[in-house]
């Protein structure tokens, strides 16, 4: 594992349940602000790694990745409810670092 993937990885192991954050945010705490879509890839290959809580990571309006059912249910399992249009209302689940 890169350097840097191991630095997404492990900012992201440390997001509580029942919060979420944003890959911009991901980014941002990782020291590489402008990188969130290279985030976005480093979680599409977590499951390479190990075992991480990548579905509490969204975009940042708080949609949901597209094609991955299981991120809802596995939100709703830690208490987040989603918002009628199916987002997260990340004003009151956005992990507060």
């Amino acid at each position: 594992m890169d350097e840097f993937a191991f630095l997404i990885l492990e900012v992201v192991n440390e997001i509580p349940k029942g919060k979420v954050a944003s890959y911009g945010q991901i980014a941002k705490i990782s020291g590489y602000p402008k990188n969130a879509r290279k985030v976005g890839k480093v979680l599409s290959n977590a499951e390479f790694y190990g075992t991480y809580p990548c579905h509490r990571v969204l975009h940042s309006d708080g949609s949901l990745v597209l094609g991955w059912d299981e991120q809802k249910d596995l939100l709703s399992t830690e208490g987040v409810v989603l918002l009628k249009n199916g987002k997260v209302d990340m004003k009151k689940y956005k992990w507060e670092v």
